[in-house]
């Protein structure tokens, strides 16, 4: 009985090794599998904004071929010239500006934290809100998440430089890149990958459109609004108001930030006024410009959208929070050729 029993006892000891080989090992291909998903996500990112930017130039090369009827592949190398020019001739003309502002900011707005801290501190809600903050350690932790939201796994000059270069890539050649997509496809569903990748990038091409008329509308008031109230670094912040915008949700809280700070050294009436004129620049936008991007997209739900950027966000950095809409438009999208319009079928047929 004795050696029965220590037989029994080997069995389990054995089976309770192999379940934790076996529970080990399922964990590490769980996180070998995010890990990859996770890098895979980014790489997928920058193809993305590549593909915008292709986008974006072949729209500007538009412009040329309908109004001079010049052929398409002049058009695109004009587009892809002209625009480049622009960037050089912005930041030769107004970079040495723009670059004094930045340091000017950067170097105001440390003092003008502490300024905003002592303002603060002078009112039982400001003391009561800076006591929890220092004894909570809830500042560090945000600041952490903050550069976390907004950091890229390869690096911004990198990442540049990476989109740039499939941005041209796809320019060169785009039928070439659509073709082979499809051809991984089976014969079946060939006619649908091409039908899905020309709503995409219509889809695509409408949000870029739309996202350039914000950027225009927001920057123009926005440096109109300043230039009024006597603000500085005008240039700067307009500029930071336009790109933001490209962000929904976040990007106008972010871009409004720095603007009461340096308001702030002013006086707390400057800072009312400046948050008064950001948020009356925003129902104008959203009034206005936001109408055109919703009828030339399909439209997504606020909820969806702030979900979709906290999760790309919290995975990807600043490429997910930038893209979150272009890509929830694609996956709903998707969603809506190959699911729910194949359901719509299937009831009106039965």
């Amino acid at each position: 009985m004795a050696n029965a029993d220590k037989d029994v006892y080997k069995e389990n000891r054995l089976s309770f090794s192999k379940k934790v080989w076996i529970a080990g090992s399922l964990i590490s291909l769980m996180l070998i599998f995010l890990f990859l998903f996770k890098t895979l996500l980014e790489v997928l990112l920058l193809i993305l904004a590549g593909v915008l930017i292709a986008i974006y130039f072949h729209g500007f090369a538009g412009i040329f071929k309908k109004y001079f009827h010049w052929p398409s592949k002049l058009s695109i190398v004009i587009s892809v010239f002209f625009n480049l020019l622009l960037l050089i001739g912005f930041f030769w003309f107004v970079g040495a500006r723009l670059q004094q502002q930045v340091s000017q900011l950067s170097e105001t707005l440390p003092a003008t934290i502490e300024n905003a801290k002592e303002q603060m501190s002078q009112t039982a809600l400001g003391s009561k809100a800076l006591q929890l903050l220092n004894s909570t350690g809830d500042s560090e932790k945000t600041m952490n998440v903050v550069k976390r939201f907004f950091s890229s796994g390869f690096g911004v000059l990198s990442d540049l430089y990476i989109v740039f270069l499939l941005g041209l890539f796809f320019t060169v050649s785009p039928s070439l890149y659509k073709k082979g997509i499809v051809s991984l496809l089976p014969a079946k569903a060939k006619d649908k990958g091409k039908e899905l990748t020309n709503r995409l990038s219509i889809i695509l091409k409408k949000w870029l459109e739309g996202q350039i008329i914000g950027f225009f509308f927001i920057a123009i008031l926005t440096a109109i609004g300043l230039v009024i109230l006597g603000m500085p670094l005008v240039l700067t912040l307009a500029l930071i108001a336009g790109l933001l915008n490209f962000i929904p949700n976040f990007g106008p809280i972010i871009a409004l930030i720095p603007a009461v700070l340096i308001s702030l050294m002013q006086g707390p009436g400057t800072a009312v006024i400046i948050v008064c004129m950001y948020t009356f620049i925003q129902i104008i936008q959203t009034s206005v410009t936001q109408p055109l991007i919703e009828q030339k997209m399909i439209s997504i739900p606020p909820a969806l959208t702030v979900v979709g950027q906290v999760a790309l966000g919290m995975l990807t950095g600043f490429w997910g929070v930038l893209l979150a809409v272009p890509v929830m438009a694609i996956l709903m999208t998707v969603i809506d050729q190959l699911y729910i319009q194949n359901q719509e079928a299937y009831k009106s047929s039965s």
